[in-house]
């Protein structure tokens, strides 16, 4: 039998790459997630794995040590790889934003000073947006970079902030009214710093600490933290592309980035999600036969099998819009948003198939079960998406005279 979400189209190395990390998931993934998560431990030796076989570098130009592949192939790496355990793909996405905002937006010495290393993976990436105070409403940012000769000073708080103990380089997103005078919109008088640091907890380099790790509901493993800044000094060739007031825009063009991976991991956990689903149907037996013989079930899982074939579609058409160059934010939103809900139901419905023992800590859905409510809020609520999906539309249908 053929699985579900198939991508027509692809080269024969992007059929290469993701027979191996599929392969990969299989006999190094999914064997340990659901022990690792219970303890919350960070999965060290799968991240080195990915490292072996390059994934670090997936998207990082050859000519700075990557492999050059395209968002498409990124996308689908991460759906198998969130098939596996969700936490995983969280690693290795907001390296890939960083990385992704250096090559479009960073200058040719932020390029040849991170890029190579990041291909490595000996360099880490994250981002942070995100703010104690406000999540979507980007506009309200508080943290503040001051030009000081030739530095600038950094105070603030930042919050969820994904890969905040194990990276060493941290784009954040301040306000800086450096040359942009009182009444300057918002969203163009920020400015993305790239800050180098050490890895691991507590104060990592003068004047920036990382507290420690937020305890979650799900997507364990994965250090989430917040990034408290007082008083940090860092260089001025440090402002992401060399000019202040453009961080809003590399953000966001990062951020399109991160919602076809949100919706690549939607549906790797539930292509997941069905693949336990389906098993178990046909294991379990209830007045005489196999559940999955009982319409019921046979509905259930027809349903599921359909939402993971429509948000895969949408998921790919997002990626392929992104590689052709064009402006995909209708797109990543449609995607990021379908991916997300229908996730959230494959999931309830096999966590309903197992009955009972969808409760217990001993099956992998119960896992899943925790793991898709963040795809919901992660890079943008459903609310969000809405907004922008409607913007766009009335922008694409606006009648004329």
């Amino acid at each position: 039998m053929s699985r579900l979400a198939q991508t027509a189209g692809l080269t024969d190395v992007q059929q290469e790459i993701l027979s191996t990390v599929r392969d990969f998931v299989d006999k190094e993934i999914i064997p340990v997630a659901t022990q690792l998560e219970h303890r919350d431990e960070y999965p060290t030796e799968i991240v080195e794995g990915l490292k072996e076989l390059g994934l670090f570098g997936l998207m990082i130009p050859e000519e700075y040590g990557g492999l050059g592949e395209s968002l498409l192939t990124y996308a689908l790496c991460v759906e198998e790889i969130a098939r596996g355990w969700m936490s995983v793909s969280g690693i290795i996405n907001t390296h890939f934003i960083v990385a992704y905002m250096l090559k479009q937006h960073g200058t040719q010495e932020q390029k040849d000073t991170f890029l190579p290393r990041m291909a490595l993976g000996e360099v880490r990436g994250a981002f942070s947006m995100s703010e104690p105070a406000l999540g979507s409403d980007v506009s309200a940012i508080s943290s503040k970079g001051v030009r000081d000769g030739e530095e600038y000073v950094l105070d603030g708080q930042k919050m969820w902030l994904t890969n905040g103990g194990t990276s060493t380089l941290v784009a954040v997103l301040c306000r800086s009214d450096e040359g942009h005078p009182e009444g300057t919109a918002p969203h163009k008088s920020m400015t993305t710093f790239l800050v180098e640091k050490e890895p691991g907890f507590g104060e990592v380099r003068p004047g920036l600490t990382i507290p420690g790790k937020i305890d979650k509901m799900g997507y364990k493993g994965v250090d989430t933290t917040e990034l408290i800044m007082d008083g940090l000094r860092i260089p001025a060739n440090r402002v992401l592309g060399g000019t202040t007031g453009r961080g809003f825009y590399q953000m966001m063009d990062g951020v399109e980035v991160g919602r076809v991976n949100v919706a690549a991991r939607g549906c790797g956990v539930a292509q997941r999600a069905f693949e336990l689903g389906v098993s178990y149907a046909q294991q379990r037996q209830t007045f005489g036969k196999p559940i999955a013989q009982h319409q019921a079930i046979q509905f259930k899982l027809a349903e599921m099998a359909t939402k993971v074939e429509a948000a895969h579609a949408m998921m790919v058409n997002a990626a392929r819009k992104k590689d052709s160059g064009e402006r995909n934010d209708l797109e990543a939103g449609m995607a990021k948003y379908l991916a997300s809900e229908y996730c959230k139901e494959v999931v309830e419905d096999a966590f309903r198939i197992h009955g009972g023992y969808g409760f217990s800590k001993e099956y992998e859905i119960e896992r899943l079960y925790r793991e898709a409510p963040m795809l919901l809020i992660g890079e943008g609520t459903a609310e969000i998406q809405k907004m922008i999906i409607g913007r766009r539309l009335l922008e694409e249908y606006r009648l004329q005279g």
